[in-house]
């Protein structure tokens, strides 16, 4: 965790749209580093999703210096930042954006075929491979409409980590789900940041930011409070306490 993985300096982002001039990011200064569990909060509009796409290379700012693992993102040639994401980066969404007719481990192969070119045998083992860390070596061969909300996440995680990444980027991931099925969610998430990697997540929900390790509140474009957390929550306990209250009901 000595090496900053991200650093912003000085980052802002404007969108001119018809004579409005909105500032989604305010002069912001940031260091993530490597093996942190980041959550942001914010209310809609406070700029979390702005940063988010800047830090997925998804996006620029219009002012200011990204480093990604050293390198200025800013610098970067289209080609180059798309090969930055595939190697560096895994993305999990809210909604799954799994294809419907295509299979776990298939879906969890795709990223890898347009990377680097890799054996098909490695593909396969690599895919196999995340899909046993998120609890799913059973369902290699179902299809999407054959796994629960949160087996279809689990998919969508196993996708984000085949590639080995050093970082995962996870927009409200557990926005749709029940509670049991987010603790699941978030229990697996800590288990990837006890490996060594370094997460960041969006998230509106308190009680969800608190199984990270840090949480940045930002609002207006700004980021206001900066919070390490000294014990995080664990997501395995309060499965026990779920279970326990509903065997007790």
């Amino acid at each position: 965790m000595d090496n900053p993985l991200i650093e912003l300096k000085g980052i802002g982002k404007v969108y001119d749209s018809e004579g409005n001039r909105v500032e989604a990011l305010r002069h912001l200064d940031l260091t993530i580093r490597r093996g942190e569990f980041v959550c942001i909060m914010g209310t809609s509009g406070s700029g979390k999703s702005t940063l988010m796409n800047i830090l997925g290379c998804l996006d620029t700012p219009s002012s200011g210096r990204f480093m990604v693992d050293g390198k200025e993102a800013q610098t970067l040639t289209p080609d180059e930042l798309a090969g930055l994401r595939n190697r560096f980066m895994g993305f999990v969404f809210q909604s799954f954006n799994l294809l419907p007719r295509t299979t776990a481990l298939e879906n969890v192969e795709l990223p890898m075929l347009y990377g680097p070119r890799l054996p098909a045998a490695t593909i396969r083992e690599r895919a196999t491979r995340a899909l046993q860390t998120v609890g799913l070596g059973e369902r290699l061969k179902h299809f999407p409409n054959q796994l629960s909300g949160g087996q279809q996440q689990r998919v969508a995680i196993a996708r984000a980590i085949a590639t080995e990444p050093l970082l995962i980027l996870a927009d409200e991931p557990t926005g749709n789900l029940d509670t049991r099925t987010s603790l699941e969610i978030m229990g697996v998430f800590q288990a990837l940041h006890a490996r060594g990697m370094t997460v960041i997540y969006v998230t509106h929900e308190p009680d969800i930011a608190a199984f990270g390790t840090r949480v940045l509140t930002f609002r207006d474009g700004r980021l206001v409070k900066d919070e390490a957390i000294a014990q995080s929550a664990d997501a395995a306990t309060q499965l026990a306490m779920l279970a326990e209250s509903e065997r007790a009901a």
